[in-house]
């Protein structure tokens, strides 16, 4: 069968599913919707989180950075794993006893303020939107290569599949979903990851197969790699360009955005007891490490294949693979010389004999681009597989860019009906009131997730680690010293939320941007003006600083919160009693 036959079947196969599940597990009541009435198992809860946080920046964006970035690209390996460390240990079981549905709500009751609410739920919008742009992205890729249409109607088709079980099904069905997206999107992952790896070293596990020596020869796989990047005027793979506080800013930010993620923290929420969101927690962690430990030899394995497959090779023999991704744009060819060869290479080396080497050759510079976002998609192609695994690769995008982009959705829309509506508009709203406003919440933020997809402000895992580094800055300090603070008032909160957000969206539109120095044009000549020599997607790092020092000297000139706030603080640290999640 051709691979556009297989990739209808698996693709429908797949949505068909999620739609059968979102049809069967649908909403009756606010609790469904908001946290699936707390009756998940922490094995469910556990494979529905790492769905929801396996994104499409996890499945298409992150092997394509680290094929590209090699060594620098493993901060957001360090980063996204490390976060979920820190979110089982410090935050999952409190909040779940805290019994919230929401992040706002949390924060609103803690600080006991309206406006800390308020607040709370600008923070959790910016994130979620900015996050869901990427993922809306990511489905637009998908289906402009697989169904070939273009990235535009992509998107619209993606918006209208996730609209409908993010409102029908509310969380208890997205969670159940998710549970079948996890197990599409990992096998999707794994099997063309296993297949490349007996083919490039003979061994069946590709972790230890990036290690190895290539089939038949004595050189080690990374020895190879290093030597066409270098060979290709690129830095060595295995090492790192970034500088040491640019690593340590992003692995942060990456971490401690993780634990301030509104669509996480939400999921802590399903559970029935306190020790099955740690439960949960563990399972999830195992289930990520799954792919995040397969990642970067899906990275070795795509960019060895891409480089020996085109580099120096006639244009015309090119395989079907090849002119299909220049149809989406996300591949190009230009003949600078008009030899008809491809010619790649890094024609910005600092290397003056490099470059001077290639221009006595007649290069005019590298003939081709590459989004970083096709490495995944493209890489079973370059490895000449099997139709079927073609379309499944592109069912496990599609899984994993739905299942996230449907949290998202449902934060945005609780935040709404919940946060904004029944807590601050119309406290006396109906049940079956409140749930149609949360639905109508979600169908207008899916048309504005659909807006910034076709109008994206960078490649997917970008976008994604900004959302983190916004998470970082405004929602995390203020969650960690709601739990462990018991002195930290309203006023304090409050200024560091708006101080932390606002500090890092200035740094993320100029040095990402370039809004206030004439576009985006002009963000390559930046770099050398960031503060502290950190990037953009490693800011959120100081945000969080500021925030914390800001909240810290506000508090000490203001009054101590209420008696009973600080009673309820010292309650949620000890670990027994805990109830159901509550209104």
């Amino acid at each position: 069968m051709d691979l556009q036959t297989w990739t209808y079947i698996i693709v429908g196969i797949t949505f068909a599913l999620y739609i059968g599940i979102a049809i069967w597990s649908r909403a009756g009541s606010t609790k469904e919707f908001y946290v699936a009435g707390g009756e998940i198992s922490p094995l469910a809860n556990g494979m529905a989180t790492a769905a929801d946080w396996m994104s499409a920046a996890s499945f298409i964006s992150m092997a394509g950075i680290i094929s590209f970035d090699g060594y620098d690209g493993a901060v957001y390996l360090m980063g996204w794993t490390g976060g979920y460390v820190l979110l089982a240990l410090l935050l999952a079981p409190y909040l779940r006893k805290f019994g919230k549905f929401t992040v706002p709500d949390f924060i609103g009751e803690r600080y006991y303020s309206n406006t800390a609410r308020t607040v709370a739920i600008v923070c959790a919008l910016v994130v979620s939107f900015t996050y869901v742009a990427g993922q809306m992205r990511g489905v637009g890729l998908v289906f402009s290569k697989f169904l070939e249409v273009d990235i535009n109607t992509g998107v619209i088709i993606g918006m209208v599949i996730v609209l409908f079980y993010a409102t029908l099904g509310g969380m208890k069905g997205i969670t159940y979903t998710q549970v079948a997206q996890y197990c599409v999107l990992i096998f999707a992952f794994m099997v063309p990851a296993i297949f490349i790896s007996i083919q490039m070293t003979g061994n069946p596990v590709p972790q230890l197969g990036m290690g190895g020596k290539v089939l038949g020869t004595d050189t080690y796989l990374l020895d190879k790699l290093n030597g066409l990047s270098t060979d290709l005027g690129f830095s060595v793979y295995t090492d790192g360009t970034k500088s040491m506080i640019d690593v340590f800013a992003i692995t942060l930010a990456l971490m401690v955005g993780t634990a301030g993620l509104p669509h996480v923290i939400v999921r802590f929420f399903t559970v029935k007891r306190v020790k099955d969101a740690r439960k949960s927690a563990g399972y999830a962690l195992v289930l990520i490490a799954i792919l995040y430990t397969t990642a970067p030899a899906i990275s070795v394995f795509a960019k060895t294949n891409l480089i020996e497959t085109v580099n120096g090779k006639d244009y015309s023999s090119m395989p079907a693979w090849f002119t299909k991704w220049e149809t989406t744009g996300l591949l190009a060819f230009e003949d600078k010389n008009g030899d008809g060869k491809i010619q790649y290479y890094n024609d910005n080396s600092k290397d003056s004999a490099f470059l001077a080497a290639e221009a006595a050759k007649g290069n005019k510079g590298s003939e081709l681009t590459i989004d970083k976002d096709i490495m995944v998609l493209a890489n079973p192609e370059i490895a000449n597989l099997p139709n079927w695994v073609i379309a499944l690769v592109a069912a496990g995008a599609l899984a994993a860019a739905l299942s996230t982009a449907a949290g998202l959705l449902l934060v945005i829309s609780a935040s709404v009906s919940h946060d904004i509506i029944k807590k601050m508009v119309n406290p006396n709203i109906s049940e079956k009131g409140e749930l149609w406003a949360a639905r109508g919440a979600a169908a207008v933020a899916v048309i504005i997730a659909g807006y910034f997809g076709i109008n994206p402000p960078g490649f997917v895992a970008a976008v994604v680690a900004l959302a983190f580094g916004l998470a970082a800055a405004s929602l995390f300090p203020a969650i960690i010293l709601g739990i462990f603070d018991k002195k930290m008032n309203k006023e304090g909160a409050v200024a560091g939320m708006v101080v932390g957000l606002l500090l890092m969206l200035f740094y993320m539109l100029k040095f990402k941007f370039g809004l206030f120095d004439g576009g985006k044009d002009a963000v390559a000549g930046l770099k050398e003006s960031w503060w502290f020599g950190i990037s953009p997607e490693g800011f959120g790092t100081i945000a969080m600083i500021v925030n914390f020092a800001v909240a810290f000297t506000v508090k000490s000139f203001t009054p101590a919160p209420p008696q009973d706030v600080q009673d309820i603080v010292e309650h949620i640290r000890i670990p027994s009693g805990a109830g159901e999640a509550t209104h």
